[in-house]
């Protein structure tokens, strides 16, 4: 057989096999067709790029499954307290505003986290709050304490951290933490982790990156937990960036919340899933759910933990930050570094800018290391502003906060950024927070925030040469990636 027939046979034979795989997963049909087409345009690159971001759920489902019947028998009494209180809490939350409950039975079904009370909050701007109430935490701690961040720093506040852990770990406390082997590299070196293990402190990467199938897939998430009754979690990681500004930035702008309460049970959960799946270590869960004193300040502050990962069938944040927007009556407030987004979500904004509803977006005209998301966000604002959607760059520093806030009740603060990797690809976690309170803090910090602000304009933008603007454009096909 001549060699050419043959090729073509084999290539023939390539995309009849990978149309079939694809057709069979019942994906939307611009994606099987744009799928379809990059194995065809470019068959070994297009494949090692869905093996890196293409796969769903259900490559990942049966390794990070949750095995709940590993759970010792005290923490039953626990999961029947936390039940008792979201059954509770939602029948309050449907008497006062129907619409916010259905926004926490849609967590309650995508991620399977109920309602929390009994809870406290304490919302921290920028790392000059934050980093303080953590190592004084830490510096209380009796018995245990979980950290888990995206990106863990063996710089100055990455060593003034190992000093604090390290004392707490001859005091007898176990210290535990997870980073991301993609995000801490190279700023976590191998001497920091010899010294870390040296001292006594367990620290593993949640997946190393000798796993090239997995390395897109990363964990996001930033949680503390001192005790089982402190939580801390939001936008911060762990690094000197966030005190001290990389060059071309005035600071740092980031939100944060320290918990006690109820809630810090469903973090203390979070992180127990996460290192069992990275490290196959089932821990003794007795000790790491202490009661929950009973407060009655708290008693009305309802909270749910939020959860999304490449390993769901629900994209639980997404559709979380999709069901804020429709629900909204008034007002949306939005605040994200990056700002790409799928198509239901733009049409959510657009839809809610075109009835009357004051929607504002707030990003990151640029950022570190960065160009392209940033560039593609240019796409995405001019597409929402038409619609009437105000759109507000950030210009006083490198803004890296992820809130929502909505008609000044309910809220988000946590991991997840505005963008498809956020959405699909990452491990992240948020806190829904359904309190005025709590809210009108996030109002008046954005408010804060406008005074550092430029806005977003469409005829200025459109002013721009076409070959910035096709630059942008070019961008925003990598958006899947950013």
């Amino acid at each position: 057989m001549p060699t050419p027939t043959l090729l073509q046979f084999v290539f023939g034979a390539y995309v009849v096999v990978v149309s079939i795989f694809l057709i069979s997963e019942n994906r939307a049909p611009k994606s099987s067709f744009a799928w379809m087409l990059l194995f065809i345009i470019l068959p070994g690159l297009g494949l090692v790029i869905y093996l890196f971001v293409g796969r769903g759920y259900k490559a990942f489902v049966r390794k990070f499954q949750v095995k709940e019947q590993d759970a010792p028998a005290q923490i039953h009494g626990l999961l029947q307290d936390v039940r008792d209180q979201h059954d509770a809490a939602l029948t309050r939350l449907n008497a006062e505003n129907p619409t916010t409950a259905r926004v926490a039975t849609l967590v309650h079904s995508n991620a399977n986290s109920r309602i929390t009370t009994s809870n406290q909050i304490t919302v921290l701007q920028d790392a000059t709050q934050t980093y303080p109430a953590l190592i004084a935490a830490m510096k209380q701690a009796t018995s245990s304490i979980h950290l888990s961040y995206y990106i863990w720093n063996g710089d100055a506040f990455g060593d003034r951290l190992l000093a604090v852990l390290t004392k707490k770990v001859s005091q007898g406390v176990a210290v535990r933490i997870l980073y991301d082997s993609v995000g801490s590299f190279p700023g976590l070196g191998w001497r920091y982790l010899l010294k870390a293990r040296a001292a006594g402190i367990e620290i593993r990467p949640f997946s190393a990156l000798w796993r090239i199938h997995t390395i897109s897939y990363r964990n996001h998430r930033k949680i503390a937990v001192i005790d089982g009754i402190t939580g801390f979690t939001g936008g911060l990681n762990i690094g000197d960036e966030h005190l001290d500004p990389p060059t071309g930035f005035a600071r740092w702008r980031d939100t944060h919340i320290q918990l006690t309460g109820s809630v810090v049970w469903s973090l203390q959960s979070v992180f127990l899933i996460d290192w069992a799946n990275a490290t196959d270590e089932i821990l003794d869960l007795g000790p790491l759910f202490p009661a929950v004193t009973q407060n009655d300040n708290a008693a009305n502050l309802p909270i749910q933990i939020c959860l999304s990962g490449p390993d769901t069938e629900y994209a639980a944040i997404r559709q979380l930050y999709f069901e804020l927007i429709v629900s909204a009556k008034t007002q949306v407030l939005i605040q994200s570094p990056f700002f790409i987004l799928d198509e239901t979500l733009a049409e959510a904004l657009k839809l809610k800018a075109r009835s009357g509803v004051d929607v504002q977006v707030m990003i990151s005209p640029k950022g570190p290391g960065q160009f392209l998301p940033y560039w593609a966000a240019n796409t995405y604002a001019i597409e929402v502003a038409r619609a009437g959607v105000k759109v507000h760059h950030y210009t006083s520093g490198f803004l890296h906060a992820k809130t929502v806030c909505v008609d000044g009740e309910v809220s988000s603060i946590g991991s997840a950024n505005w963008d498809i990797r956020s959405f699909s690809i990452n491990y992240e976690l948020t806190a829904v927070i359904y309190d005025k309170h709590v809210a009108q803090q996030l109002v008046v910090a954005f408010h804060n925030d406008l005074a550092d602000c430029v806005a977003f304009d469409v005829t200025q933008y459109k002013r721009r040469g076409r070959l910035l603007r096709f630059r942008d454009s070019l961008a925003r096909l990598a958006s899947p990636l950013l």
